[in-house]
């Protein structure tokens, strides 16, 4: 009988100490004015953070001297409007470092490419063409071979040297792989271009290598004695995948070039890339009102103030090897933007 009741003692007070410390959960606790005042701040910081971060898209441009980056800054000056988009231009070591931080870089959603650099990531990455989609076609960069006065052709080039720039250049990544599928074997050097034109008038170098848009001031305002010359590379189906056909001529350089003559060579496309997120995503749906703002502004990019380049971007030019963005697609199919003037 004792222990019965011992029993049912502890299971009364086990079950009071239960309903006490519900009691005590259910009330109300007070808080202090600084407590209250910290918690509305947290809440005021989570709803910037989130209003901030809710259309931001990181756009990969390039080295902090090179035209990408300024291409980058400026398509961020035109399209960001506050709480709608904010394009964040990205630092990187170049071309090639732009493809991979478009593929493993947390918070890059586009980036500024020499199509060429997907060569590179052929054996790494199959199907690389399949990752990526690209917005449009910025500009070309051209293939510029300036050699002294004895090298009469690509071939005289063989075990001379040739300076391709500095490492994280256009001309230092594109300049080697156009040589190799040329079969041209040089004696490769990979310093500033200033110095290798000194260098190549006193003779200790027989070219220069130069991957960039037309026209380049060092040609436009140096001074050369007779013979300086650039030297064709004609295009055929071994560039058919990267490249288009291209050429150089009196108005680019009349120093240079005769009145009347053509220079064939090639040209490298610098394109805006994007990741291919998935159709449902909300990167997709970032990068899709980033081709809104962008297409819908580029008069405002093609007017003074701008690089001159932006007057020679056409939203319709096509990219080899690459499929387009949709959303990119879609809007060049709108009636309005059939109606447009050329360069759109």
């Amino acid at each position: 009988m004792l222990t019965s009741l011992m029993k049912f003692s502890s299971i009364a007070l086990a079950m009071l100490g239960l309903q006490l410390a519900a009691n005590a959960q259910s009330l109300p606790t007070r808080q202090t004015p600084a407590a209250a005042a910290a918690s509305a701040v947290r809440k005021a910081d989570e709803a910037m953070k989130e209003r901030i971060n809710a259309w931001t898209v990181g756009l990969a441009g390039g080295l902090i001297e090179g035209a990408p980056l300024r291409l980058a800054a400026e398509i961020a000056r035109v399209v960001n409007e506050e709480d709608k988009l904010h394009v964040i231009p990205i630092v990187t070591r170049g071309a090639t470092e732009n493809v991979n931080s478009l593929l493993y870089l947390r918070g890059v959603d586009a980036a500024i490419i020499n199509t060429d650099a997907l060569e590179e990531y052929k054996a790494q990455v199959p199907f690389i063409e399949r990752r990526f989609v690209y917005l449009l076609s910025l500009f070309p960069s051209e293939l510029h071979v300036f050699v002294r006065p004895e090298i009469r052709s690509l071939d005289d080039l063989r075990g001379k040297k040739v300076n391709f720039n500095t490492q994280g250049t256009a001309a230092a990544y594109s300049g080697p792989l156009i040589f190799s599928r040329l079969g041209l074997v040089v004696e490769k050097m990979f310093i500033p271009h200033q110095v290798a034109l000194e260098q190549m008038k006193r003779g200790e170098i027989s070219a220069v290598v130069f991957v960039t848009s037309k026209p380049v001031d060092a040609f436009l305002k140096g001074r050369w004695d007779p013979g300086f010359k650039f030297v064709a590379v004609e295009y055929d189906a071994k560039f058919e995948d990267y490249y288009l056909p291209s050429s150089i001529d009196a108005t680019d350089y009349p120093s240079l070039v005769p009145k009347g003559e053509r220079i064939a060579t090639i040209s490298v496309p610098t394109i805006l890339a994007a990741y291919n997120w998935p159709q449902q995503s909300d990167r997709y749906r970032r990068v899709a009102r980033l081709v809104d703002h962008l297409f819908s502004r580029l008069d405002k990019l093609q007017s003074p103030g701008f690089d001159p380049k932006w007057k020679d971007v056409n939203l319709r030019a096509s990219v080899p090897s690459l499929e387009r963005f949709r959303p990119a697609q879609e809007w060049l199919d709108r009636p309005q933007a059939m109606t447009t003037g050329p360069s759109q």
